[in-house]
Order: C-alpha cells, then structure tokens, then sequence
C-alpha cells in the first residue's frame, strides 16, 4: 500500500522530555503512530537525536526534526510503497547523508520508519511483531 501522508509532532515523553511523534497514512487509510524516546546512551557511534538547542525546554525542543520529517522526508516518501520498509529506510539514510544521521536526526529517520512499518502491518491486518518477523515470529 501505497503511503499517502506523513505528520509529524514535538510531545512530551514520560518524562516531560520533548520528543518526536510520526503519523504515517496509507492510501487505504491505515494508520501508523510512532513516539520516539530520548535516547540515554551517549556511545561515541552513537546515532543523534536532533535537538533545537535553543531556551525552549533548555534546548532540548524537536522542533527541526520535526521541520525535518515534514518538509524534507515526507515529500520524498509520499507516494512510495510501504510494505518496501528497506527501500523506505534507505532512502532516509541517502537524504541525511551522515553516518550518525546528525543532519535529519535520528529521532525524525526512526519515527518515520516504525511509523511506516506500523502502518503497513495494520493495512495487512497483521500484529507489528509478525508483519516484521513473518509467520513464525512468536512474542
């Protein structure tokens, strides 16, 4: 199924932390919602969460991953078959262009993908654990 729109939106994880929302519709109207945790982990190979750095919530606002999704993701998406998930992620690797995906945001590339995944297993009527591990994935 063919993805029709992608939304995406600064929230507040559990922790009153900013973090990065994606809505991922297909053309046959199933939805897709991932909300991305903060990472904790601070690895020097570490993919980076794009943050705004600015006095909003002591520079740790979403708001140009979230720009990011809707103005440089979602076009290029828009329009492209969900159910081909590497296709999809690679094409977000292409556009960031950096090996700890630093320009996009790794909270923005990962939001969009689940989202994608989970879209496409509710249009399949399939649970995410088996669309993603096929029909011997067990939980």
């Amino acid at each position: 199924m063919k993805i029709q729109r992608i939304h995406a939106r600064e929230v507040l994880d559990s922790r009153g932390q900013p973090t990065v929302e994606v809505d991922v519709v297909l053309k046959d109207g199933a939805l897709g919602r991932a909300t991305i945790p903060s990472g904790a982990s601070t690895g020097e190979h570490e993919a980076l969460e794009l943050r705004d750095g600015d006095r909003r919530f002591f520079g740790k606002g979403v708001r140009r991953a979230v720009e990011n999704v809707e103005r440089r993701i979602a076009p290029r998406l828009r329009g492209k078959e969900a159910k081909d998930q590497q296709a999809i992620d690679l094409l977000m690797l292409e556009l960031d262009g950096t090996e700890d995906k630093s320009r996009l945001g790794a909270n923005a590339i990962l939001g969009v993908s689940l989202a994608v995944a989970k879209a496409q297993a509710r249009s399949q009527n399939m649970t995410l654990y088996r669309y993603l591990g096929g029909v011997r994935a067990k939980t």
